[in-house]
């Protein structure tokens, strides 16, 4: 089910059809950096991690991260969505893309578009997104879609300090 389009991409809802890009995606050294381990290490893990994230999203939400594919070629190239986390009073934002889609643009052109139209269709006044502190290339692409470092917020006492962006509408 197709979410939106923008003039390079096409967002759509995940199925558990996508779990092959799921299992490459959520083991790439670049991901495993900067977002996490996610523990997803079979096809089997990858169908559990999108039924219970993104597809349960899309149910309890009505929102969530969705399959970015380039519309000339209907490569797979990333995730990009909106996640309602307990540990956050607001909605954030957030992306993830393989590296060899890295540089192209991709990532502000989806997370532009998720922002204006889910602020429209959820009537948010604010979303917010988180990074660590030293992931430079997502901090630009914040910057780069409206948002404004807030300040450092920390989940819990044994994890490290990340930064906190939001954009107010």
């Amino acid at each position: 089910m197709h979410v939106l389009e923008t003039d390079r991409l096409r967002l759509r809802r995940f199925t558990i059809d996508d779990a092959d890009f799921i299992l490459d995606l959520l083991n790439q050294p670049s991901f495993l950096r900067n977002i996490g381990d996610k523990g997803v290490r079979t096809t089997e893990d990858a169908r559990g991690y999108i039924l219970d994230g993104p597809v349960a999203s899309y149910e309890k939400n009505g929102f969530g991260l969705y399959m970015v594919e380039l519309k000339s070629s209907g490569a797979e190239i990333g995730m990009c969505g909106l996640v309602n986390r307990e540990a956050l009073e607001d909605v954030d934002i957030g992306f993830a893309f393989l590296p060899q889609f890295w540089g192209h643009g991709y990532a502000v052109e989806s997370a532009s578009a998720v922002m204006n139209v889910e602020r429209q269709t959820l009537a948010l006044d604010r979303i917010v997104a988180i990074t660590s502190p030293d992931n430079h290339a997502s901090i630009k692409v914040l910057e780069n879609i409206g948002m404004r470092f807030e300040r450092m917020i920390q989940f819990s006492e044994d994890e490290p300090e990340i930064k906190l962006f939001s954009a107010v509408f």
